[in-house]
């Protein structure tokens, strides 16, 4: 009677050259990962972004007294608001120089998600100053949040500003 041999006995050449295929591609990836040496920005540069999701006011108005006596019970809100978000209006001033400026519309195909800014700017490295104007209601007369930050940014390195809507205020990180 004949042995059973394991079936990996037979394939140990295959293992073998599998095996240093693998180790092969792992190591062209671990040296190609480093090299080139790449910088998203120029030398002694660096970046900010300005990135943040936030919805606009709904319009709306308040149902007459026959409106609601027309609805049944369950459907009596006093209010009707539209499907539909405003745009937000979002200012961004660099060092006193306004860079940024614009209508953010909402998302969706009814206008009725969040508008989502990002922006990015690259700036010589060192002090700024950062003024940031948003008006989310547009029936209100003026910005409903401003923010103003002294910054101090590093060769190469990235600060975000974003916007918190519980708190209703810009922050850096």
């Amino acid at each position: 009677m004949t042995e059973a041999v394991p079936f990996w006995q037979g394939r140990i050449r295959h293992l073998a050259l599998g095996g240093a295929l693998t180790l092969a591609l792992g190591a062209a990836t671990a040296v190609l990962s480093a090299r080139p040496a790449w910088q998203s920005v120029a030398p002694g540069d660096g970046l900010l972004r300005l990135s943040f999701t936030h919805s606009g006011a709904r319009v709306c108005r308040d149902r007459t007294p026959e409106e609601l006596a027309a609805l049944p019970r369950n459907m009596r809100t006093a209010q009707l608001c539209e499907r539909a978000r405003s745009a937000v209006r979002v200012e961004l001033d660099i060092d006193g120089v306004a860079v940024f400026s614009d209508d953010v519309s909402p998302s969706g195909l009814a206008d009725s998600g969040p508008s989502r800014v990002y922006q990015r700017f690259e700036l010589a490295a060192g002090a700024h100053r950062i003024t940031l104007r948003m008006r989310d209601d547009p029936a209100a007369d003026d910005f409903t949040q401003r923010a103003e930050f002294d910054v101090v940014l590093d060769p190469g390195k990235s600060i975000a500003v974003d916007f918190d809507a519980t708190t209703g205020r810009f922050f850096i990180h």
